[in-house]
């Protein structure tokens, strides 16, 4: 299936089909670092525009 699709592909196209790759690992990439961060350190920053004292 790839290497029929691959076969059909302008060069044109291989800018478009490596630009949506590159958008779709770095949001791949983005929810990982998210889905591991630490509970205090979220909390800390969905707050942190509303606490004063940190100024």
């Amino acid at each position: 299936m790839f290497k029929q699709f691959l076969e059909q592909v302008d060069d044109k196209q291989v800018y478009l089909i490596s630009s949506l790759g590159i958008f779709v690992l770095f949001f791949i990439i983005v929810g990982i670092v998210l889905y591991m961060m630490k509970k205090d350190e979220v909390k800390y920053m969905s707050e942190l525009p509303l606490n004063e004292e940190d100024l």
